[in-house]
Parts: C-alpha cells; structure tokens; sequence
C-alpha cells in the first residue's frame, strides 16, 4: 500500500512519497477544512520531487506536528492488479511518486500503467496500459513528467525501453510523438561506426526526467555487468520526440575526457548513466544531476584512468547539451558508489553572502555542497592517497576525495570494534572473517584475497531527501 498526506507544513518535510509498497495508493487527508488552499501553487505538486529544484518542500501549514494524529484516510485507489501479481509468482511493487496538476493525480501501476484520478475523490479518469498487445518488461517506475502548451498537455514516462508521450487529459497516446507515439531508449546511443551496437542490450529508464521549454532530458538505467549500454543523457522534443542533443559521460575520441579512460574504452565500457533522476534551474537554463559507476562495477582492468564522466555531480546546458561543469566523487570507482538519489537546488548563506548551490547526497553518507555557477565546493575537500593493490589488471586510482564538511551521515569504516556482540558466537564468527579480511580503508579494492565492502547502504538511496528556504537538509539515512 502507497501512502501520501494531502499537505505538509514548512516544519514538516515532504518526503512521504518514496515508501515502496505494494497494490495501493492509500492517500491520507486530514478531516479539517481545506477552503483556504485553492491555488494552483497550494495544491499542485508537478513534478517529481515537488518542484524543478527536487526540494520536496511544501509552505502548506494546515497539517503540524499537533493535528498529525487526526489524519484519516479520505480514499483508497486500487490498481486491481493482485491478479498479476499471482500470475508472476513474485511480489510487484510501486515506487512511484505521482504529480498533482491541475487537481489530477497521475502515477504508474506495479505493472507500468499510467493513470489519472481526481486527487480529492480517488475517482479514476484514464489508465492506459502500454503493453496491451505485448508481454510486459517490468522495472522500477519512480515517477513521471509532464508539460503544456496552449491547451496541449501532455504526460512523458518510460516503460520497458520506451518512451511514452500520452494526451494529460483523456489518456490517449499522442500518435505525432516519436513512433506512433513512442520514442526508444536506445536512441542516441549506438554510434555503429565506432565498434559499439547497443541495440539489443538493456536500456530503460526508472526515474523520470526533466521539461526544459519543450525538451524533454533524461538518464537511464542499463546493466551493471560487462553487456552495459553507455549511459549517455538525451534531450528530446515533447512535440515531436526528436532527438535534440546527446552527452556522451562515457566521451568519444576528441570529446573533453577522453584522456581519463584507457583508449577506446567507449567501444566496450558502459554505465556511468544518470538513474536516479535530475534538477532543474529555469533561470540558468542549466540541468543537474548525478551518474553512477562505469560497468562492471567491481572490476575496471579495461578502463584505466579517472574515468569522466562517471561518478560525477554535472550541470549541463539545458538547450544544447553542453558541458556547464563537473565534480567527481570517486575516481576510477570499483565500489558501485553511484549518486543514488537527484540533486537539490537550494539558496545558502556562507560567510554573509547568498550563494546558489546544489547539494548531492552520496549513496556512502556524504553530502557535496558546490557552487552551482562554478561547480567547485562550498566546503573544504582533501585528496588523500588510498590503497591500489588489486586484482590482476586491475590499475586502482591512487587517491580519492574525503569531503570536511558537512560531516558524514554514517559510519564510513567498519573496525574490529564494530562488530557484532549479539552472542559469542556471532562475534567469533564475524571476527574470524573480519581478521582474514583485508579492511582499515573505504577504498580498498577488491582483491583475491578478500576485501572489506563497506558503507554503501547507510547514506542517501534513490528515495532523496528534502531541503527548505532556510537551507537545512533532511535526509533518511
């Protein structure tokens, strides 16, 4: 079951949206009046992460810490899909924080419908199945996007390896749109002449992307094995579905960051995609987002060097594609540390002057302040040198960042005094495993011999974290 609260206070943070449940939306309303909020931007929630910045901040104040008690549930919306999930065998689940526009709540199914209801009465409007006539490719679906324009409103979401362009308001496919009314993922991605097809390997998209004017950018989610696609970041138009523009954060010869891969690695290297979804500054033009680790994720003897763009805080512009600035996170990454969850954009305070930023928490429990003009760190960041013996062929890079403020969320190394003292018997155990371990470092690579792999579950996971005016940031750790 899916829960959401129909407000939240400026001291109570919206990040209800990000529970992963079962068959249900349940929404949850407060028995009180609702007369005073009927504007648009009281009501309205468009876009994944509540505004184009990601804040998951709302100003509505009818719901506080002493009336969350009285919350009851107003009305429950089935997806009617306990058949499917019978028919599977396996559990399916909906990650999906939908958009209210307009008085319309729209969200995706276990089994990748899109649908509308009326957000005050649950009454269904549309559901629209994309694949009716085919066997459906089920993944994670965390949200979707949507634009107009003198009267044409539209819905964008993937499913599979498609991209769907759907009419807002009766929940039909918009036939001009792409190929009868779908683009696909692959697209933009295969440049044949290079030595590199990714026609047949896996390629889809579990968060939404971003409406800038009338392009539409997003990221992917592919393979974490050696079969990856390249995880380049597309623009498209909303109207036609063209592709508009392509960053390659894997870069071909002569492109920016090159030099930081072994030669050619663009031909057989993929990943380093943006999955977990991105921002956007309107006024800028520019868009922010994180990538994840090139494939596969624990061995790099093929793509020697820093790796760029993997790993990466980018802002790009917006219109063209281009390449505004990067941060790298982690160099040459052998530990899976993808950026796991969107960026924020928020306005701070520092040293009596106002600064822009974007703040990146990191799946291992750190939190990235930059510049957002500059992309360089409002905080002081050290480069310390970190082990590199590692598996044969295997080239570990010599040293990695480690951000001074702000502090860490979690613990990021495990100690012989860490472990477990639930029993004696547990504690030799983990203790005996511990000793024949190599271990005392986050960035230690993984060997034959055995390495400890440690602090990637304790940060910030693809569900985010809030951030409001004031610039405090609440994050589920």
């Amino acid at each position: 079951m899916f829960m959401g609260y129909s407000l939240t206070p400026p001291s109570f943070l919206n990040t209800l949206f990000n529970y992963q449940k079962e068959l249900f939306f349940l929404i949850i309303a407060c028995a009180m009046s609702l007369a005073g909020c009927t504007s648009n931007q009281d009501t309205d929630w468009r876009n994944y992460g509540g505004n184009k910045a990601g804040n998951r901040y709302s100003t509505l104040n009818e719901i506080h810490k002493e009336n969350v008690k009285d919350l009851k549930i107003a009305w429950t919306y089935d997806t009617a899909e306990d058949s499917a999930r019978n028919k599977l065998g396996r559990n399916i689940e909906i990650q999906c924080q939908p958009i209210v526009v307009n008085e319309i709540l729209y969200g995706t199914t276990p089994m990748l419908k899109l649908f509308a209801i009326e957000a005050a009465t649950g009454r269904e409007l549309w559901k629209f199945d994309p694949f009716k006539n085919k066997d459906p490719e089920l993944h994670p679906s965390r949200g979707v996007a949507y634009w107009e324009d003198a009267g044409d409103k539209r819905i964008l979401y993937t499913a599979g390896s498609g991209l769907y362009a759907i009419n807002a308001i009766t929940g039909d496919v918009i036939k001009e749109f792409g190929n009868d009314g779908i683009v696909d993922l692959h697209e933009g991605l295969s440049h044949d002449s290079l030595g590199h097809d990714v026609m047949n390997l896996s390629v889809r998209a579990t968060s939404p992307g971003v409406v800038y004017k009338n392009i539409f950018i997003i990221g992917s989610s592919v393979s974490e094995r050696g079969d990856a696609a390249p995880g380049y970041i597309r623009a498209f138009d909303v109207r036609t579905g063209k592709l508009v523009w392509v960053f390659h954060t894997i870069p071909l010869p002569g492109e920016p960051g090159y030099e930081t891969w072994q030669k050619e690695s663009y031909k057989k290297i993929g990943g380093a995609n943006n999955w977990a979804g991105m921002v956007l500054d309107e006024k800028r033009g520019a868009v922010y987002f994180g990538t994840g680790s090139p494939s596969s994720d624990f061995y790099g003897g093929e793509r020697a060097g820093k790796n760029l763009f993997a790993n990466c805080i980018l802002s790009l512009d917006a219109s063209t594609g281009k390449l505004n600035w990067y941060f790298q996170t982690i160099y040459h990454d052998l530990w899976d540390r993808d950026m796991a969850c969107p960026p924020n954009l928020v306005t701070v305070k520092q040293n009596g002057r106002l600064v822009d930023a974007v703040v990146q928490a990191t799946k291992d429990g750190l939190i990235y302040v930059l510049d957002r003009d500059k992309g360089t760190s409002l905080f002081p960041v050290e480069e310390r040198s970190v082990p590199t013996q590692g598996l044969p062929g295997e080239k570990p890079w010599p040293s990695q960042k480690f951000p001074l403020k702000p502090a860490p969320l979690s613990r990021q190394v495990l100690t012989i005094e860490d472990i477990t003292n639930i029993s004696p018997e547990s504690n030799a155990f983990v203790k005996q495993r511990f000793l024949n371990t190599w271990s005392g470092n986050k960035f230690m690579p993984p060997s034959i011999e055995g390495s400890l792999f440690y602090a990637i579950g304790g940060g910030a996971e693809w569900g985010g974290n809030a951030i409001d005016p004031s610039g405090i940031l609440y994050q589920n750790v």
